[in-house]
C-alpha cells in the first residue's frame, strides 16, 4: 500500500475539549479526526469529499502546560452616532480561561491519497494544527509504501473503539470525527482508543486478533526488528 507519509513540527499546540465554555479549557491529548481532515484541505485550498480518505498517525508531545487566555466579550451599547445606525461604542467584559497546550508537538501523518501531494509540498493556507495561532513546520513530505508485518508496535496513536477490549491500555475518548459545515458546524461524534504507550505484538497482554499481518511503517523500525504499526481511519462511512 503506497502513502502519503508526513512529518509535522510546531511549538505548541491545543484541542479543544468539547462542553467547556468558562473559566477552564482542557485539551485532548491527540487530534481529533475532524481537526486532521481541516489540515488536508486547508492545505488543498478548499473542501475535499471525505469518502475514501483514509488517515493513520502518530502524535507526541514534550509536556503540558496551562496557559492564561482571554475571551472578549463585546455588545454595542444603546447609543447611535447621528444620521446612522452605528452604535456610539462597544461594550463588553473580559473573561480569563485556562487552557491545556501540548508542548512540541510532532505529527506523523498518513494518508492513503498520494495524489494529494503537490497540496503538501505547496500548502494554500498557513500550516496550523488545533488553534488557529498554533503554527506548523512540514520537515518531510513523501510517499513510501506500507508492508505486511507480523511483527508490530502500536504507540503514541488513535485507535478504533472496537480495540479497547484487546490492548492492555488506552483511554475510550469521545472525539469529533467530522463537522458538517452546511449544517451550523454540527459535530459527528465517535468514540476511540487513544493510546499514549508502546505495546508490542508479540506481548503477552496484546491479545489475538482475527487478522496475522499489520500494515507497517519499514522507516520506523526498533532495534529488535518491530515495525510501526498503523491502523487507518475514515471520516465518513463504517
Amino acid at each position: 500500500m503506497e502513502v502519503l507519509k508526513i512529518v509535522a513540527e510546531g511549538i505548541v499546540t491545543s484541542f479543544r475539549y468539547p462542553h467547556f465554555a468558562l473559566s477552564v479549557q482542557p485539551s485532548f491529548t491527540m487530534p481529533p479526526p475532524a481537526t486532521i481532515y481541516g489540515h488536508i484541505c486547508s492545505a488543498v485550498g478548499d473542501w475535499i469529499d471525505p469518502h475514501g480518505l483514509q488517515f493513520a498517525y502518530h502524535f507526541t508531545h514534550a509536556g503540558e502546560a496551562e496557559d492564561l487566555e482571554h475571551v472578549h466579550v463585546l455588545s454595542a451599547s444603546s447609543g447611535k452616532l447621528p444620521q446612522t445606525n452605528y452604535p456610539k461604542v462597544l461594550e463588553g467584559n473580559v473573561n480569563p480561561f485556562q487552557r491545556k497546550i501540548l508542548f512540541q508537538p510532532r505529527l506523523t501523518l498518513y494518508l492513503n491519497r498520494i495524489d494529494l501531494l503537490p497540496a503538501f509540498q505547496s500548502p494554500h493556507y498557513a500550516l496550523v494544527l488545533g488553534r488557529s495561532q498554533d503554527l506548523f513546520s512540514y520537515r518531510s513530505i513523501k510517499t513510501i509504501t506500507l508492508e505486511p508485518r507480523e511483527q508490530i508496535y502500536l504507540e503514541h496513536t488513535l485507535l478504533p473503539f472496537e480495540m479497547a477490549t484487546r490492548i492492555p491500555s488506552g483511554l475510550v475518548t469521545l472525539m469529533p470525527r467530522m463537522l458538517d459545515y452546511y449544517n451550523d458546524r454540527q459535530p459527528i461524534w465517535e468514540r476511540y482508543v487513544t493510546l499514549n504507550r508502546r505495546i508490542y505484538s508479540n506481548h503477552t497482554h496484546f491479545l489475538q486478533f482475527e487478522q496475522d499481518r499489520y500494515l507497517a511503517d519499514p522507516e520506523e523500525v526498533t532495534a529488535n526488528g518491530f515495525a510501526r504499526g498503523l491502523i487507518f481511519h475514515s471520516f465518513v462511512g463504517v
